[in-house]
């Protein structure tokens, strides 16, 4: 169900965040790295490099990029050639533009990094924090905006005349994304703005007396089974247990009054509670 999103809108979108990182922090180097099979790449950089850096790869574990993507956590560095909490691998590299104290922070879109921020000074340095919390900021507003950019071009990339059950199989697939990344997001704001934007795209609902109460997280399993997946990816997709999403499976079957998972697809579609 998951689809990269395209790659020109990746590069402007990483584009803009390191111009951001770099007016709003005042450090000499923010670059980036897309994370493939093969480890980081980075690829993007928004202030002077010598050139090891451009095109540098980076594999699993290793240095902070390849740390910071493997555990999917940020990292500051104060002075990275003599830090013990990397390997240094990379140390030529780092010596050869001069950086010492640096920040990341990993780009996760549906539970897998795709790519890594960072922000660097050519001086050592003390306190961290400000970076930290500035390069995890812009990490989390880019992961949204990959995330949310990708549901919103598979409901434009579709043909005109096609059957309207392809129609609404993708408008599903949508509202159950939206849904889902409301519920990994640690900002109320935007989780509100998620879930506003999902319920656009669920038809009127029918007279509230009509609609049985379901819980938040009833709405997102509903959302994801109401697309055909598996109680296994139900539970991969929302990071919780699968007997956890057979309790809510059987919850809904009985406060939707169906025998099985079609019979409640049809029958919250058409209370309105999924498109």
């Amino acid at each position: 169900m998951s689809h990269p999103p395209k790659r020109g809108s990746v590069d402007q979108a990483v584009t803009a965040a390191l111009a951001r990182l770099r007016r709003r922090t005042g450090v000499q180097l923010a670059f980036a790295g897309q994370v493939g099979e093969s480890g980081v790449v980075l690829n993007a950089f928004d202030g002077a490099v010598v050139g090891p850096l451009r095109g540098a790869l980076l594999q699993e574990g290793h240095g902070v990029g390849g740390r910071v993507a493997a555990q999917q956590r940020a990292l500051s560095i104060q002075d990275y050639v003599g830090s013990p909490m990397i390997t240094h691998r990379y140390d030529r590299i780092i010596r050869a533009e001069s950086l010492r104290a640096m920040a990341a922070a990993p780009v996760v879109v549906a539970r897998r990094s795709v790519g890594v921020l960072y922000v660097a000074l050519r001086t050592s340095q003390r306190e961290m924090g400000r970076l930290l919390d500035a390069v995890s900021h812009e990490a989390r507003a880019l992961e949204q905006n990959l995330a949310v950019n990708d549901v919103l071009r598979r409901l434009r990339d579709r043909h005109d005349g096609s059957p309207d059950r392809i129609r609404r199989s993708r408008v599903a697939e949508a509202y159950a994304d939206l849904r889902a990344l409301a519920g990994e997001t640690g900002d109320p704001g935007l989780r509100a703005r998620l879930l506003k934007t999902a319920g656009l795209l669920v038809d009127d609902p029918a007279p509230a007396a009509d609609v049985p109460r379901l819980t938040g997280r009833e709405k997102d399993v509903l959302a994801l089974l109401s697309t055909g997946l598996s109680n296994q990816a139900i539970a991969q997709r929302l990071g919780i247990g699968l007997y956890t999403v057979k309790d809510h499976v059987k919850n809904l079957l009985a406060k939707l009054g169906a025998e099985g998972r079609m019979e409640a697809a049809a029958r919250a579609r058409g209370l309105g509670l999924t498109p």
